[in-house]
């Protein structure tokens, strides 16, 4: 059963950024071969979203994020980084990473491996994982935090789980249009190498957004609902932070896939909404190197 049926703590230290990945570039081929190439079939395009997020509360800039997905015919990658900036980082330093890459299966992403490292005033951590058809085969995490009582991980709860940035990476299935209500009908089951936890998603509306650089237009809004499983801090804030509060993600299309990525996110709090918003949200699709030379 795919995982897609239906993350770490949320704090500014963490929020997710990904890393610049080149898409391939076409090589130059004799004609001769061009026209076996084209007999064969041309050459899926991989297609690539580089987007920059800000992170602001109550309306004041606290810090920044980047995202970078690289899907190709039968591989993606995807690689985000984080950090405290603004009025945050005269109160407290952080930064984060985090990548996943796996396979491209019928369209759908299977993950094959998840890393995370973060810094922080209070800890510092980092994560390992590899996964085979969504489940967990191999996990190391360190962190320099005192150890605490948490809720136990079991073995069947290192199955039919993806990492959380693949999770958010959502497929929608058919052949009609991708920002849809359907998109929003799923359950991702997230294990993020020490907390496993449920992010439930319900159709709220479609909305046209726009970014200041690249995408302007559809996009769809579910209603999250966080719950906790196994892997947290017994009273833990952050849960009890989540339980109950409303949560909206926003997620627009990567051009030449029929994946959604996250646009927006936002938590109401009576003190002040927590708001993470692209202000580039760039998609594009190049032409995949032939198997031949990319095994050169």
């Amino acid at each position: 059963m795919s995982p897609y049926e239906s993350g770490p703590r949320v704090t500014a230290k963490d929020v997710l950024m990904l890393a610049d990945i080149a898409p391939f570039r076409l090589a130059a081929w004799p004609a001769a071969l061009a026209l076996i190439v084209a007999t064969l079939g041309a050459a899926r395009a991989d297609s690539r979203l580089a987007a920059h997020y800000g992170v602001s509360v109550a309306g004041l800039a606290v810090g920044k994020a980047d995202l970078d997905v690289v899907i190709g015919s039968t591989e993606y990658t995807s690689a985000a980084n984080g950090r405290a900036s603004g009025l945050l980082r005269a109160l407290v330093t952080g930064e984060g990473a985090l990548s996943a890459h796996g396979a491209v299966v019928d369209g759908r992403l299977v993950p094959a491996g998840f890393s995370a490292r973060t810094a922080g005033d209070d800890e510092t951590s980092s994560t390992t994982m590899t996964l085979e058809s969504g489940d967990v085969k191999d996990v190391t995490a360190e962190t320099s935090a005192p150890a605490a009582e948490r809720v136990a991980v079991t073995a069947d709860h290192r199955k039919g789980i993806v990492d959380p940035l693949s999770a958010l990476l959502v497929e929608v299935g058919g052949t009609g249009e991708v920002v849809v209500a359907e998109a929003c009908q799923r359950t991702l089951p997230i294990f993020d190498g020490r907390r496993r936890f449920d992010l439930a998603l319900s159709f709220k509306r479609i909305e046209r957004v726009k970014a200041a650089k690249g995408y302007a237009g559809a996009a769809v809004v579910c209603g999250v609902t966080f719950k906790p499983i196994a892997g947290h801090r017994v009273g833990s804030p952050l849960v009890k932070y989540l339980d109950g509060r409303q949560i909206e993600l926003t997620l627009a299309p990567i051009t030449g896939t029929r994946l959604l990525a996250p646009f927006r996110l936002s938590i109401t709090n009576m003190l002040g909404n927590i708001v993470v918003e692209a202000t580039a949200f760039e998609t594009s699709t190049a032409p995949a190197e032939p198997a031949a030379t990319a095994a050169r």
